[in-house]
């Protein structure tokens, strides 16, 4: 089984990958964990996605899915549970092709549904440590309660940053939400539950 998980920046993707990937197996293939590696790392693909990751922008699909293919690629055995990608229409067109080189196919693309505001709350507020990569938020104060690390707000977590987000993301991945109700893979699911009661919507949609 291989499923995408759709939704803002913020909709609790992240949350319920863990989840999904604890409770059936799946390897997680986040395009934000992709693209900060290969910033970090100083490759020319992450250079060329920083200047669109600080202004709060969409990453190219070149780059994004040159990533992602690789990765896939890598395993081709694994179920796979893709978080942040696709975002476009090409993207998913880019992404069944891989997919049925592999001899896979998507079985689910599942769109959490959060409203901005609670968004704009949860990123905003939202800090990760540099030393061991936990995410936490302002409530944790300036040390990781993991490693006792320095906890900081990435740049694209800023409310200014975050709004941008959200209104690409709300012109751009419309289309993409077309795309999969029209090809019978999409589930629609509210966000704005909690992750336990989220979880409980998507295990009963996958059954």
């Amino acid at each position: 089984m291989n499923i995408v998980l759709l939704g803002a920046p913020g909709a609790g993707k992240g949350t319920q990958s863990a989840k999904l990937v604890e409770a059936y197996g799946f390897k997680h293939l986040s395009t934000g964990d992709l693209l900060r590696a290969a910033v970090k790392a100083g490759t020319e693909l992450g250079k060329k996605a920083k200047s669109y990751m600080d202004a709060g922008g969409l990453v190219p699909d070149e780059v994004v899915i040159g990533l992602v293919e690789e990765r896939l690629k890598g395993d081709s055995d694994a179920s796979y549970l893709l978080d942040g990608f696709p975002r476009t229409p090409a993207q998913a067109v880019a992404l069944d092709g891989v997919l049925s080189d592999l001899g896979k196919k998507l079985d689910y693309a599942i769109a959490l549904e959060v409203d901005n505001e609670v968004v704009v709350n949860r990123i905003s507020t939202r800090r990760m440590c540099r030393d061991c990569g936990f995410i936490g938020t302002t409530a944790d104060g300036d040390k990781c309660p993991e490693c006792g690390g320095e906890m900081y707000q990435r740049d694209d977590d800023n409310e200014d940053a975050v709004r941008n987000r959200l209104d690409v993301y709300d012109k751009s991945t419309s289309p993409l939400i077309d795309y999969y109700r029209g090809n019978g893979t999409l589930v629609e699911l509210d966000g704005n539950q909690t992750p336990d009661e989220v979880f409980e919507a998507i295990k009963a949609a996958i059954k």
